[in-house]
C-alpha cells in the first residue's frame, strides 16, 4: 500500500511512468506493507533511484570489470588510490561522479569484491538520478571498500520477507568450502523481472545462484545455500531532500538519517530534518 501525506495513494494519469517503474508501483500496492511519502515527488524520486540501481546493475553486469578478493582488487590510478585493504580511495584531484563514470567506461582495469560492487552501482545510480553538480556536493570523499558507504548514502538493512527491484538481498551459503571463503554468499540487485544480479555471478535467476554457490560447499556438505531475509536500501526520502540543497544550506538545515527498525511497516526509517 503507498500513502502520499497519509492519504491511500492515486497514481496520476499524466505520470509517463515505464515498465520498471510500473512493476515498483504495483508491487507496492500488493502488500499490507506501508509505503508512506511526504508528496508525489518524493515517491516518484524513490522510483527513479530504484530503477537507475536496476539499469546500473545490468551495465556492470555487460561490463569487463572483474570478481577479484581485496587482495587483487585494481582501480584506475587516475582516479583512485588502492589502498593497502582493497580499497579504492578518490584522489583530490578529480571529481567523484568522473571517478564513478570511470569505473564503467574503463571497466577492464577494475577487479573488486563482490560486496564493493554494490555501492559502486548506487553511487552510478544516484548520479543518474540526481545529476553531476548534487553528486559531486554530497560525496566529495568517496572510498569504496566493501560496504564502507558515505553518510549520505543513508544505507539500511532490515529483515523482511517483501522486497521490491531495486532492492539488495544476501544469499548465504553456509556450509562454504574454507578453501574458497569469497564463496561464503553472495549480494545481489532484484531487477524488474524478479531476475537477479550478482558481481560474478552475472545476471540469473535465484536458483541458478542458489546452484552454482551449492557446488561451492565443503566436503559432505548437506547445507544449501539460501537467500536470507536481509534486505539493503539506500535512504531515498534523505537523497531526495539532501540533493534539493546546496551544500551550505544542507549542512545547516538537514540532519542525517537516524534509523529505526519497525516490521509493520516500510516507514521504519524515521528521518529528523529542522532549520536552526
Amino acid at each position: 500500500m503507498i500513502k502520499i501525506s497519509g492519504i491511500p495513494f492515486k497514481q496520476n494519469e499524466k505520470w509517463q511512468l515505464g515498465s520498471i517503474e510500473k512493476t515498483i508501483i504495483q508491487q507496492m500496492q500488493n502488500t499490507s506493507i506501508v509505503y508512506s511519502y511526504n508528496s508525489q515527488n518524493e515517491l516518484l524520486f524513490e522510483l527513479k533511484v530504484r530503477k537507475n540501481i536496476i539499469q546500473s546493475a545490468k551495465v556492470m553486469d555487460k561490463s569487463q570489470a572483474v570478481f577479484t578478493t581485496f587482495a587483487y582488487a585494481r582501480c584506475n590510478p587516475k582516479y583512485w588510490q588502492l589502498t593497502k585493504t582493497g580499497g579504492f580511495l578518490l584522489r583530490s584531484d578529480v571529481q567523484p561522479g568522473d571517478a564513478i563514470m570511470d569505473i564503467f567506461r574503463n571497466s577492464s582495469m577494475y577487479a573488486f569484491e563482490c560486496a564493493t560492487a554494490i555501492p559502486i552501482i548506487y553511487y552510478h545510480a544516484i548520479l543518474f538520478s540526481i545529476g553531476e553538480e548534487s553528486f559531486n556536493s554530497l560525496f566529495q570523499n568517496l572510498y569504496l571498500y566493501s560496504w564502507h558507504t558515505d553518510t549520505d548514502l543513508g544505507i539500511v538493512t532490515f529483515n523482511s520477507t517483501h522486497f521490491l527491484p531495486g532492492d539488495v538481498l544476501y544469499v548465504n551459503n553456509p556450509d562454504f568450502d574454507r578453501k574458497t571463503p569469497w564463496f561464503r554468499g553472495l549480494n545481489v540487485v532484484i531487477l524488474e523481472d524478479g531476475k537477479l544480479f550478482g558481481h560474478g555471478f552475472n545476471i540469473r535467476t535465484a536458483e541458478e545462484i542458489i546452484q552454482i554457490l551449492n557446488e561451492k560447499r565443503g566436503p559432505d556438505s548437506h547445507k544449501s545455500a539460501y537467500i536470507t531475509k536481509l534486505v539493503t536500501r539506500p535512504s531515498f526520502k534523505y537523497l531526495y531532500r539532501a540533493a534539493n540543497f546546496s551544500l551550505t544550506d544542507r549542512t545547516s538545515k538537514i540532519q542525517r538519517p537516524i534509523v529505526h527498525h519497525n516490521k509493520n511497516s516500510i516507514s521504519y526509517a524515521h528521518y529528523l530534518y529542522y532549520s536552526l
